[in-house]
């Protein structure tokens, strides 16, 4: 029937992924600019906050996961094809950034900050595609996150949430660019 539909349809709309036009359906949200910028401060103050928390609360379970899910990030080139490259860099980066998040022992804090992402996903593709399968820039970001493990371990709540902070903007421009590029900015 058409009820899952619209109650998934309801949902979309919920999370401002799709735009109810009345009497006429529906449309997928349009991007913007200001609407990117706004995304990604928020999850990058939202990240910062958590990371605290999860520097504050964290034992040594939440140190081994971090630990465990950068070095396998860190050993992403080990795939074959460019697409196979995406998908298994992007599950593993999200793995290593929700262990991190974890430590944080707040389950309505983690909900908020999965609904972020979910509202920032439809951008942060325009920037995988330009990140990922760029070797120069892939070992940028392996850098960036071995010194964030590094201030993690080390229990500098304050560097640490500033790091994460400036590692989650990084994109901005790069998705910028890009959506100038293709004509949705």
């Amino acid at each position: 029937g058409i009820g899952p539909l619209r109650e998934a349809l309801s949902q979309l709309v919920a999370e401002r992924l799709v735009v109810a036009i009345s009497q006429r359906g529906y449309r997928v949200a349009s991007m913007s600019l200001a609407e990117l910028h706004d995304l990604y401060d928020a999850r990058a103050q939202l990240e910062g906050l958590i990371l605290k928390l999860a520097i504050e609360r964290g034992d040594d379970a939440w140190e081994a996961s971090i630990l465990a899910t950068a070095h396998t990030l860190a050993k992403v080139m080990e795939v074959n094809t460019p697409e196979e490259l995406l998908e298994v860099w992007d599950t593993r980066h999200q793995a290593f950034h929700t262990a991190i998040a974890n430590g944080c022992r707040s389950p309505h804090l983690l909900q908020v900050r999965e609904s972020l992402f979910d509202q920032v996903e439809r951008y942060r593709h325009l920037w995988l595609r330009e990140t990922v399968l760029s070797e120069e820039a892939l070992e940028r970001k392996r850098q960036q996150h071995a010194a964030l493990v590094e201030v993690i371990l080390a229990r500098q709540a304050e560097r640490a949430a500033e790091m994460m902070r400036e590692h989650l903007m990084t994109p901005v421009p790069i998705i910028t660019e890009v959506m100038r590029r293709q004509g949705l900015a």
